[in-house]
């Protein structure tokens, strides 16, 4: 789809697995919002391990029950719907990392759709 198509921003937020809003995981209620907010969409990374602010390695642990890793929740739409996008769940951050950077979209593809759109 065209709309999706031409210079947007890539957010990314960076949190741990273990974080919480409302007694839920985090990076779910995250994505609810995305949906509720109709961006484009968002996927979540979950690291094997990290160093956080507090110099903290954190990293998978066989023998650990309750595992804390790090988690980056990665979306992309146009610079408007982020920037409102962040200020709608920032009363969910407690702790975390916020980045945003300029990218170039240059196809999507989607089985939906018949024709392959051009620039």
């Amino acid at each position: 789809m065209k709309r999706y198509l031409g210079k947007k921003k890539v957010l990314k937020i960076y949190i741990d697995t273990t974080d919480k809003y409302n007694g839920e995981a985090l990076w779910e209620e995250i994505l609810k919002e995305v949906k509720i907010e109709k961006l484009a969409g968002a996927t979540v990374h979950k690291a094997v391990a990290g160093i956080g602010a507090f110099t903290q390695i954190r990293s998978f642990n066989v023998w650990s029950l309750a595992q804390e890793l790090p988690l980056i929740i990665e979306l992309i739409d146009d610079e408007d719907k982020i920037m409102n996008f962040i200020d709608h769940i920032d009363a969910m951050l407690d702790n975390a990392l916020i980045t945003l950077t300029d990218t170039q979209v240059i196809k999507y593809k989607h089985e939906k759709f018949n024709k392959d759109e051009k620039i």
